[in-house]
């Protein structure tokens, strides 16, 4: 799991972006996403399990897996930006690694800037499938960018 040990806050206004468009979304909205950890160029998002979030049997798809991915991803990347100077920003690249299967599990995607520049950010993602009964597993990894506009 995290060990993000320098917590710097985020600018409220930063803060605010994070919370009205993507948390705000109508996809994270629908799949019940909420932010557990906002700090600068680390953040994690939590999603729990649903029914409605499954493949097969219990298992959570990929698709819902890259989603999560990629909210946090981009979420990180803004923890940091000037909104004076970026209006938005959209994904640019995104590689995923599915190492294990989520079964009946919340997920928590960790998300940390690896590089920030000027028109990209550069984020490492996580995702966690953590049960009540049972240590979390590694469930993907992904490299993603953000482009800046």
């Amino acid at each position: 799991m995290s060990n993000h040990e320098s917590v710097t806050t985020v600018d409220p206004r930063n803060a605010a972006m994070l919370e009205a468009v993507l948390m705000g979304s109508p996809v994270a909205r629908m799949l019940g996403m909420r932010f557990d950890v906002v700090t600068l160029d680390h953040v994690e998002v939590l999603l729990p399990f649903s029914m409605q979030h499954i493949t097969v049997g219990d298992m959570v798809h990929g698709g819902v897996i890259a989603t999560l991915i990629d909210v946090a991803g981009a979420a990180a990347a803004f923890t940091g930006v000037d909104l004076e100077v970026v209006k938005g920003g959209a994904t640019g690249s995104l590689s995923i690694q599915y190492l294990a299967a989520a079964r009946s599990a919340t997920l928590r995607g960790v998300a940390d800037v690896v590089r920030r520049g000027k028109r990209q950010v550069v984020t490492e993602v996580s995702v966690y499938a953590q049960r009540d009964d049972e240590a979390a597993v590694l469930a993907a990894k992904a490299l993603m960018s953000t482009a800046l506009q």
